[in-house]
């Protein structure tokens, strides 16, 4: 739009009686005022932009804010919200302004906390306050940092407020902590890993130097064998005659009769107890090799049992084992290092359980299964594991018997056994006392259709 001259806009007739110069500089004062007027509007119109650009600016931080805000002023009334709190409170900016900030507070706790909270936060690290918003789905706890707001001179005209949901940080330290517990257990399962190779090639190094001494001895039992039954036919032969009467008193002075009788249980005994010798070292090198016997199928309630007499018969005749074999469960696996598994775990069970202050030491025995698997429980009457001991168990050389009762690798070996047959061996301490000892093995396609 074009703008005239001052000098334009004035009447001809006012010009007489005065000086043309005043005139002339009256009228340059006013193009230079004028002139000044224009400027300023200019400047006034940018000025504007630039408000208008930093308040559009201002409301995107608001709305790109994920924690809720509230401005207020001193007497508590709201002034400024942004979306994340419109969102968590179910309401718009408009219908929040001017209330005050206790209505948006779910409890008297949390008003008695709002109280304490305008009362600290003129200090200059502001104070935090955990409060309970209403929110739309109910009461929403926010983690709240409330400091004081001054304007242009200093002085104080409100309260800003500034948090998270304590949801997220919840959900945010759940993740944090799972992640730690599987970083735990990763660097665990690393260490008991390098525990085992080394142990393997410890045992390996043993199982060779064992297996030539047995050798000899399942090769001279053999050969004593033979050698009985020649002496026992020589004998029954020599005994048919007449015999001189010292030979008739030094044959019952020696009860050769009886040595006779026995002979075929003491070789016998002798000749099981090498051979079990041998499966133990042969298991020892394929642990240590890492190679196992080909799988069969076979009835697990059937190992148990013979583990049962084992024990019994060797080192624990007064052990009561209390188990009822009920169905068969049929798994895949090796027989002999099932067995040794199951005699590691009763065994063990017998020497935690038999103590002076238990004179009853007694192991209870359950077989459950289902659909997929079957989960054998040994539950003994001894005084359980101490918590620091739990984790430790199945570690290579750890024992808690006495110096020269145990090696402390019976139970790494047993784990390393389960673990290889798809399964997975545990212990816990029983509320009752005592410790308890669960195999989970999986059954045979075959069992599980029987189930």
């Amino acid at each position: 739009m074009a703008r005239s001259s001052p000098l334009q806009n004035l009447p001809s007739g006012e010009l007489e009686g005065v000086n043309e110069a005043t005139w002339l500089d009256v009228i340059q004062k006013m193009d230079e005022v004028y002139s000044r007027l224009v400027a300023d509007e200019v400047e006034l119109e940018d000025k504007n932009a630039q408000l208008e650009e930093s308040q559009r600016f201002i409301f995107s931080l608001l709305a790109a804010m994920s924690d809720v805000l509230v401005a207020c002023n001193e007497e508590g009334l709201i002034e400024e919200t942004n979306p994340a709190l419109c969102e968590l409170v179910g309401a718009s900016d408009a219908q929040l302004r001017g209330t005050p900030v206790v209505d948006l507070l779910a409890d008297e706790e949390s008003m008695e906390r709002w109280q304490l909270a305008m009362h600290h936060s003129g200090s200059r690290e502001g104070a935090v306050v955990e409060l309970n918003l209403r929110g739309a789905a109910g009461a929403v706890p926010v983690d709240m940092n409330c400091t004081l707001r001054r304007d242009s001179v200093g002085r104080p005209v409100g309260r800003v407020l500034v948090g998270r949901p304590l949801g997220e940080l919840k959900r945010a330290y759940r993740q944090l902590r799972d992640a730690h517990d599987a970083l735990k257990q990763a660097q665990q399962q690393l260490l008991h890993s390098e525990k085992m190779a080394s142990l393997g090639r410890l045992v390996a190094g043993v199982a060779h130097e064992l297996n030539n001494p047995i050798s000899f001895v399942l090769g001279n039992v053999h050969v004593l064998e033979r050698y009985g039954q020649r002496l026992t036919r020589y004998l029954a032969a020599l005994h048919a005659a007449d015999l001189p009467p010292h030979l008739v008193e030094l044959r019952r002075e020696l009860r050769i009769d009886r040595l006779v009788a026995d002979l075929p249980s003491l070789t016998e005994g002798t000749l099981e107890g090498a051979q079990r010798t041998a499966d133990i070292v042969s298991g020892l090198k394929r642990f240590s090799s890492g190679v196992r016997e080909e799988d069969s199928r076979l009835d697990l309630t059937g190992v148990v049992e013979r583990a049962i007499h084992w024990v019994r018969k060797g080192t624990a005749p007064q052990f009561e084992v209390i188990f009822e074999p009920g169905e068969p469960c049929h798994v895949n696996g090796s027989p002999g290092e099932l067995l040794q598994v199951m005699m590691n775990l009763i065994q063990n069970a017998y020497d935690a359980a038999a103590t002076l202050d238990n004179p009853v030491p007694r192991l209870a025995i359950t077989c459950t299964r289902d659909a997929q698997s079957v989960t054998l429980r040994f539950a003994d009457n001894g005084p359980g594991l101490r918590p620091e001991h739990l984790s430790r168990v199945f570690e290579p050389f750890f024992t808690t018997k006495p110096v020269g009762k145990g090696t402390g690798l019976g139970l790494s070996i047993s784990y390393g056994i389960i673990e290889k047959h798809g399964g997975r061996l545990a212990v816990e301490n029983a509320p009752q006392g005592g410790a308890v000892f669960t195999v989970t093995l999986p059954l045979s396609r075959a069992g599980a259709d029987e189930g």
